[in-house]
This record gives C-alpha cells, sequence and structure tokens, in this order.
C-alpha cells in the first residue's frame, strides 16, 4: 500500500505545470457540474420537509426551514395517488416477467443460425429506427380492444429491441457453442435447452434487463395519457403528470385530500406547494432505492460485448 502511494507521488511529481493545472481545473468543472446536477434533487428534498409558507416565499435554498412533516402526512391520506402506486407496481412487476420472456426468447433466437436469420435480424433492427407514429398506432390499439383496457399498459412495448440486442450479444459471447452441441447429442431440444441450460447461466443479463424493464415500466406515464380514459387505472407517473402539469392540485384534489382537516381553500393551496415535493420524492424512491441495489448489474450491462476474451 506504502509503495504504491509513493508511486502516484511520483507520477503527480513529475506532472508538468500545464498538466496540474489542466487537472485542478477538470476537477473544478466536473465538481460545478455535480452540484448544477444535484441541487435540484437537493431542494426537492428540503422543500419536500419545511415549511409550505416558506416554500412559497423562495425562502427554502440551503437548508429545510421550519422543519414539517406536514406535506407527507396529506399524502398518506391522498387516495387517487396510492390507487396509482397501486397499478404501477402491478404493472411494473407484470410488464417486466413479460419483457424479459420475450426478450430472452427473441435474443436466443436471433443468436443462433437459422435459414432467414438475416431477413428476420434486418426485420427487428428497422423497428428500432423506424414507427408507424402516435395515431396510426392509437387506431391499432382501438381496433384490436386496446383502448381504456389496462392491459396495454402491460403489452405496449414489452419488447425493446435495444435490450434484445443486448441479451443477444450476451449469449453470444457467454455462453459456450460447446454447451449446446452437448445438449444436442444428450437428446434436448432447443426448449430444453433453454429453459434448463440458457436461463440458469444468464442470472447477469436477467437481472440487467429487470433493471432497465422495471425502471421504463415504472416511469412511463405517456402510454396511459394517451390510451386510458378511466382515471381509475392511471399509473402513480400518470397521476403525479397531471399534478405537476398544473403545478397546483385542482380543487377536486384538493377538497379530496383535505376534506377533514382543511375548509379554507387558501390554506390547502398554500399545503399543497409542499405536497408536490412529497410526491415527486414518494413516486421515485423505488426506482432510486433499485438503482442503488442493483448499480453493479449496469456497469455489468453497459460493458457487455465490448471486451472479448
Amino acid at each position: 500500500m506504502a509503495e504504491n502511494i509513493k508511486k502516484r507521488g511520483h507520477g503527480m511529481d513529475r506532472m508538468t505545470v500545464g498538466d496540474k493545472i489542466f487537472t485542478v481545473c477538470n476537477y473544478i468543472f466536473w465538481v460545478i457540474v455535480l452540484l448544477i446536477v444535484l441541487y435540484p434533487l437537493y431542494l426537492i428534498v428540503i422543500c419536500s420537509v419545511s415549511d409550505p409558507y416558506a416554500v412559497m416565499n423562495g425562502e427554502v435554498l440551503l437548508f429545510p426551514v421550519d422543519f414539517s412533516w406536514i406535506g407527507y402526512e396529506k399524502i398518506l391520506a391522498y387516495k387517487t395517488l396510492w390507487v396509482g402506486y397501486g397499478w404501477s407496481l402491478i404493472y411494473t412487476v407484470c410488464g417486466t416477467l413479460l419483457g424479459i420472456g420475450l426478450t430472452m426468447g427473441l435474443a436466443y433466437a436471433l443468436a443462433n443460425q437459422f435459414p432467414g436469420k438475416g431477413l428476420v435480424n434486418f426485420i427487428v433492427i428497422f423497428t428500432m429506427f423506424f414507427s408507424g407514429g402516435l395515431i396510426p398506432t392509437f387506431l391499432v390499439m382501438k381496433d384490436i380492444g386496446l383502448y381504456n383496457n389496462p392491459m396495454i399498459l402491460i403489452l405496449m412495448g414489452s419488447l425493446s429491441v435495444f435490450n434484445t440486442m443486448i441479451a443477444r450479444t450476451y449469449l453470444q459471447t457467454s455462453i459456450p457453442k460447446e454447451l449446446h452441441e452437448a445438449a444436442e447429442i444428450d437428446g434436448a431440444d432447443h426448449f430444453q435447452y433453454f429453459f434448463k441450460c440458457v436461463l440458469p447461466l444468464s442470472g447477469t443479463i436477467l437481472a440487467v434487463l429487470s433493471v432497465y424493464i422495471a425502471v421504463a415500466r415504472w416511469n412511463d406515464y405517456f402510454t396511459a395519457l394517451v390510451y386510458i380514459r378511466d382515471k381509475q387505472y392511471w399509473p402513480l407517473q400518470t397521476v403525479l403528470q397531471k399534478i405537476l402539469a398544473s403545478l397546483t392540485f385542482s380543487a377536486g384534489d384538493v377538497a379530496e385530500m383535505f376534506q377533514d382537516n382543511y375548509t379554507d381553500v387558501a390554506e390547502t393551496l398554500r399545503v399543497s406547494n409542499v405536497v408536490k415535493y412529497c410526491a415527486i420524492i414518494v413516486s421515485t424512491l423505488p426506482a432510486v432505492v433499485l438503482y442503488l441495489v442493483m448499480q453493479d448489474y449496469f456497469v455489468k450491462g453497459v460493458m457487455i460485448g465490448s471486451v472479448k476474451g
């Protein structure tokens, strides 16, 4: 350890004045960028636990002012948000399981040789760059009975070509072909080989796909905004988007949230300024926790196929 420190010290001593100036400026630049990125997130956190008057008057800048849990107390009583929370969990879990199944199935097929593979591969790649557009897609979904149907939030977007390419690369580089040949000699068909050999050896890519698909599902608000008419089926992000789009809660939402505790509309609107920030934290917390827990798999997912041998 001491030798490594000495080597690093000697390396710094060998740097020219210009190199040292560049290194210092580089560190300062990235620290500034980091602060610019983190400050809005930090501001949301401190605003959510500050007094509503201080938030409304713009007094909250670096630290919470008159610490208060009133925003979280009210968000717990907001039934519409928690109904959306429940639907988001259902859509995310079901959509992730379906997405992993379809993605791994297609990736396995594309990782093997079969007649017409070039044409199939071209069609798959083509859909990654070109789509039919929103209006044709809307008309198709309506004709097949998925408009205003919660199933559309599970089925639509369940297969991502980008994720399929990542999975295919993993299967081609991490699963030896000799294993397939040995399975064929033992009499295993493609289904048996896929479920008994490929999937058990694909823990890394399954974790990567789970994170990618789950986060995308959890953050999806646009699909429900376009295809779901009944608000009772809206996921959490769509409910939150409606709240933030107006910057304040609607009169109906305010009355529903505060009907037992507040009668003064001005007071309810004042508290709603803090509730906005609390809603953001509550809705993004699962995705943040998932990122923190699975961050190692993100690195592995990015590195898949980048290094041979």
